[in-house]
């Protein structure tokens, strides 16, 4: 039998921890801290969202349950939630936001040859904005309409992955104008936005710097046909947000301050880009949500990672069913 590392810790294996503790040290996170570093912080969070947990008390239950594997998971000492809640208040969103670009990094130098529909060698990136709605009266500082409360996040996806390379969270007034100034234009890049970007200055500073865009285009040089195969491919960015708002917890918070909010959404994030820099390190053909139900229900095993994920993807384990009668038989 083997008895290795849990799963968790083999995913926790895949993560840039010296780059973590620089980012922390950056922010003074774990300044005059005695309980619950950052480290330990992040690990709550990620297995909070890779075990699909509702509440704080949900993560402490679970964390309860699991008392002797702590050690093993990395993280050190018992959690309370009321300890977690003070974190997700206190330490500084930056930090998981600055650690989640240096994920971003690592996948997008993995993804760089991904395919996405369309023969070109430059980059593609869509750009677009999605609202989480929240209750007023719990976030009165993400007002959106005078009766209603939302953060915004604005992404910028590379296509090949697809690996958000650029997000912004903002409340839900902010309009996606704004977000163009926010942009460093790639030369070369082509950049797919709807109408609500259309933004004439900010467009010319894009055409300056080398850099594409499409709704209306400033590249002669494409067929028309491929100009509107590449607006097509902006859908991809809304299946983006629906998956995430799907199958991440981004939707119910463990916290209503807008320190805590931010703190979730990046950790969230990075647990996303986690495991797709995870699918192409080992090679897995299965999709990123095959990977997240079966890492699911097996965070506390001791299955070597590739083996788990290998075997649970695969069509090795078809059985014969040549003995059993075909409901629609005619």
């Amino acid at each position: 039998m083997y008895a290795g590392k849990l799963v968790f810790a083999q995913l926790m294996d895949h993560l840039p921890w010296k780059s973590f503790a620089r980012i922390v040290q950056r922010y003074g996170g774990d300044h005059w801290i005695r309980h619950l570093s950052c480290a330990n912080q992040f690990r709550c969070m990620a297995l909070a969202q890779l075990t699909y947990r509702e509440s704080l008390r949900d993560i402490e239950a679970c964390l309860r349950a699991q008392r002797s594997k702590l050690y093993h998971l990395g993280i050190h000492g018992s959690v309370a939630r009321s300890t977690l809640a003070d974190a997700n208040e206190a330490r500084d969103w930056r930090i998981y936001a600055d650690f989640a670009q240096q994920l971003i990094g690592i996948a997008r130098q993995l993804y760089a040859e991904e395919p996405f529909g369309l023969e070109l060698k430059e980059t593609v990136y869509a750009l677009d904005a999605t609202l989480i709605r929240l209750c007023l009266s719990l976030f009165p500082w993400a007002t959106y309409r005078s009766t209603k409360a939302a953060v915004k996040l604005h992404t910028l996806l590379d296509l090949r992955g697809p690996i958000p390379a650029f997000i912004y969270i903002s409340d839900g007034r902010l309009h996606e104008l704004n977000i163009l100034d926010q942009l460093l234009p790639e030369p070369g890049a082509f950049y797919i936005m709807d109408r609500a970007f259309v933004h004439f200055e900010a467009l010319h500073r894009f055409h300056l710097a080398g850099a594409f865009f499409v709704l209306l285009t400033n590249n002669f040089a494409l067929p028309a046909l491929t100009i509107g195969e590449l607006y097509r491919c902006r859908w991809q960015v809304e299946l983006f947000f629906k998956w995430i708002k799907q199958h991440l917890r981004i939707k119910a918070f463990f916290g209503t301050s807008e320190n805590a909010v931010k703190t979730q959404v990046w950790i969230a994030v990075s647990v996303y880009v986690l495991v797709a820099i995870i699918r192409k390190r080992l090679h897995l053909d299965a999709y990123l949500y095959e990977l997240l139900q079966i890492l699911s229900l097996t965070m506390f095993e001791r299955t070597p990672l590739h083996q788990l994920l290998t075997l649970a993807t695969s069509d090795t384990y078809e059985s014969n069913h040549d003995n059993q009668l075909n409901l629609f038989e005619i």
